[in-house]
């Protein structure tokens, strides 16, 4: 943003001119909180000058009451510029019409915002009338949001995007192209997972260094005890000022009480980035699982192969095991989809499958649906390349007929012994403990590979009438097949290693 405006005057401008817009202080003078103008003088101060700026931290601290004033700041405060668009975007109509109503109801608490503000309820815009600047609520729910050239974006709740992609905050980031020092500023509770986008931007704040960027994340530590006071200030940085004590207190003991609500307790109230529902493989045993993997492994012991064989349009998986001398078990994924359809199939599942094709972690079949000659002639030529011969795969017997009649023609796989797997609770339940050990055990590397990271991301640990858990996921548009095939991959390696597999006669499936 061109504008060069100092910190200091636009707290002044928050404390002077923005009212708490309800509640028990409403219609009182906003007293910006030590954390909130830490983050305001980073992004205004920044000698680098500001063009991300995060803001995270837990629920119920003020994040929509902090962008409702920096909104008014730039609306008609000193950071307006001459005729600009600005907008606040959310995922839900809900959620951006509260921002849109906080900043309304702190302008006509004000005569003399009040004078230079004209309210538009029905499209939720705002208009600074004394240097033209127009503000638009937008959510992610309603239609497209085209034609706009915002130089400043508000993102809020940007943690609740599943996936590391959203079609409606890229809409709004290319936007802003015309512009030339543009600023986003997202504030929000922590996404479930790594693989969520706002999990990524602040990873890439962290990792890189950017200074155009600010990052500021408030965060208790994983696994810490809930009832601990210290680890409530460390994620509520707002507690005792205008986040209750009392309140916070009460909902963590219940989360005690009920082991049901702790995961979605440690999200909202200690902004862990924890999902909501149990992750069939914890972030933090699948990181330290990320080792480099050695294809001389594969090429010198006992090689299984895992295959989840996808509807005719999605994915397909053959993931493959080997184990080290050393006991490692090694992880060599292959995943396979349809080049027709790719980019409505990225947004539909909020994930790159573009940008994985070209990065090569994702291999392209032509054609709208998946050729099974194709991915068998394919890996049929890749594991030749590297030497790598195959001597069991355990399968899930969805379509496996069309596949295996697709390797007789290939002649590839001849030599295997195929062992179908049952997807039930109790057959696939065992295998996912059996992995899940591996890798408690740091006897498991999987290299890091996105797509497989993906899958393991949104994988969730359903419990069956057995009372084993087995893999499942929350939506039709998530994409398990690779974990899926590592599960079954993994078990000759694992409990599986002197259990004699059940007979389950491929004849019966093979046309």
């Amino acid at each position: 943003m061109k504008k060069k405006v100092a910190a200091k005057d636009v707290i002044a401008f928050i404390e002077q001119y923005c009212l708490v817009p309800e509640g028990a202080l409403v219609g009182q003078p906003m007293k910006l909180a030590p954390f909130q103008k830490r983050f305001i003088r980073d992004i205004y101060d920044n000698p680098a000058g500001t063009r991300r700026a995060y803001l995270s931290l837990a629920r119920k601290n003020g994040k929509s009451g902090l962008i409702a004033a920096i909104l008014l700041n730039h609306v008609t405060g000193p950071s307006a510029l001459q005729n600009s668009q600005i907008v606040s975007g959310a995922m839900s109509k809900d959620q951006a019409a509260l921002v849109f109503s906080l900043a309304s109801k702190m302008i006509r608490l004000n005569p003399e915002l009040d004078e230079v503000c004209k309210i538009v309820p029905s499209g939720k815009h705002i208009y600074g009338l004394n240097v033209g600047v127009e503000y638009r609520a937008l959510s992610s729910d309603v239609g497209s949001n085209h034609g706009l050239s915002p130089v400043l974006a508000l993102l809020d709740e940007v943690g609740q995007i599943r996936g590391p992609t959203s079609e409606f905050i890229e809409a709004i980031e290319t936007s802003q192209g015309a512009h030339e020092s543009p600023l986003i500023i997202a504030i929000s509770t922590q996404a479930p997972s790594d693989a969520d986008m706002f999990s990524t931007w602040l990873d890439d704040a962290e990792r890189s260094s950017d200074p155009t960027i600010v990052s500021h994340c408030y965060s208790a530590d994983p696994d810490c005890e809930l009832m601990d006071r210290k680890q409530w200030k460390k994620a509520n940085p707002a507690l005792g000022l205008f986040r209750s004590i009392e309140d916070l207190k009460n909902q963590l003991e219940l989360a005690q009480r009920l082991p049901t609500k702790e995961n979605s307790s440690r999200n909202l109230l200690l902004n862990e980035r924890i999902a909501q529902n149990a992750l069939a493989f914890p972030p933090s045993l699948w990181k330290r699982c990320g080792g480099d993997i050695d294809f001389d492994v594969f090429r010198n012991g006992r090689v299984s192969m895992g295959l989840d064989l996808s509807q005719r349009n999605d994915l397909t998986a053959a993931v493959l095991c080997a184990e080290a001398e050393d006991g490692i078990v090694h992880v060599l994924p292959y995943v396979f989809c349809p080049t027709v359809g790719i980019e409505d199939r990225s947004r539909r599942d909020r994930a790159p499958y573009s940008t994985w094709v070209n990065q090569g972690d994702m291999i392209p079949i032509p054609g709208e649906t998946m050729d099974f000659d194709s991915i068998a002639q394919t890996l049929m030529d890749e594991l030749s390349t590297l030497g790598i011969e195959v001597d069991e795969i355990h399968y899930d017997k969805h379509m496996i007929d069309h596949f295996h009649a697709a390797c007789d023609r290939v002649g590839v796989f001849t030599q295997a012994e195929w062992i179908g797997v049952p997807q039930f609770f109790k057959d696939m339940g065992v295998r996912l403990a059996s992995t899940l050990c591996l890798m408690a055990e740091e006897k498991l590397r999987h290299g890091g590979h996105p797509v497989l990271a993906m899958a393991a991301s949104v994988a969730v640990a359903k419990e069956g009438r057995e009372g084993i858990s087995s893999l499942a996921k929350n939506l039709s548009t998530q994409r398990i097949d690779p974990v899926v095939a590592l599960v079954m991959a993994a078990w000759p390696f694992g409990d599986g290693r002197d259990k004699p597999e059940e007979e389950f006669d491929i004849a019966q499936y093979v046309v």
